[in-house]
């Protein structure tokens, strides 16, 4: 289910996710959104009614262009290893121009207990279709010979996953994209079946 935004519902929601990114659930407010978006609160809730809506559309919009994203990469990068690289090479990226410096669902899932629980239920669906299309792609890789898994695809893959949104948190701390570079290229060398 696609989600359609008016074009001013779309600048909303795209100021919600770098909110979301710098500070989680609570840290923004329709307060934070009517100065960056330049209206009033009163229009921010003509569009989004509460800040559970706004942020449950946030989420599902995440998770769409991940899985577009994701589907783009499976078309055009057909090597397994080369696949991970380029996944954890868009975080790196956004991480070094600031776009997006963390994932908006690493950070949520840290507030898990204190939000919605519709906005919980869809963070830990895009963590379980992450989690899927990783093990898909480890899978891929061994039977092309390039990773050796040390436990099951889809332990392997949380594994990564984890390592993966644990370097994000690790590049904010030490303000260094190279060292979430650094990490993430250790995970895809760990999985590799040469070591």
């Amino acid at each position: 289910m696609t989600v359609e935004l008016s074009p001013r519902a779309t600048e909303i929601a795209d100021h919600t996710k770098q909110l979301l990114a710098a500070g989680g659930y609570h840290g923004f407010s329709y307060a934070d959104l009517s100065e960056r978006v330049n209206i009033g609160k009163a229009s921010i809730h003509h569009h989004f009614p509460s800040k559970a809506e706004l942020v449950l559309t946030v989420v599902k919009r995440h998770r769409e262009q991940a899985e577009a994203g994701l589907a783009a990469l499976d078309q055009h990068v057909p090597d397994p290893t080369a696949r991970l690289s380029a996944y954890t090479d868009y975080w790196a990226q956004c991480i070094r121009d600031g776009s997006m410096p963390v994932c908006i669902c690493a950070m949520l899932a840290a507030e898990l207990p204190m939000i919605p629980k519709e906005i919980a239920d869809e963070v830990r669906g895009y963590f379980d279709d992450l989690a899927a299309w990783i093990a898909t792609v480890l899978a891929a890789g061994v039977a092309k010979g390039q990773f050796k898994l040390r436990d099951s695809a889809r332990v392997e893959a949380q594994t990564f996953m984890s390592t993966v949104h644990g370097a994000m948190l690790t590049a904010r701390a030490l303000g260094s994209a190279d060292s979430f570079q650094a990490i993430s290229q250790a995970a895809i060398h760990r999985l590799r079946a040469t070591d």
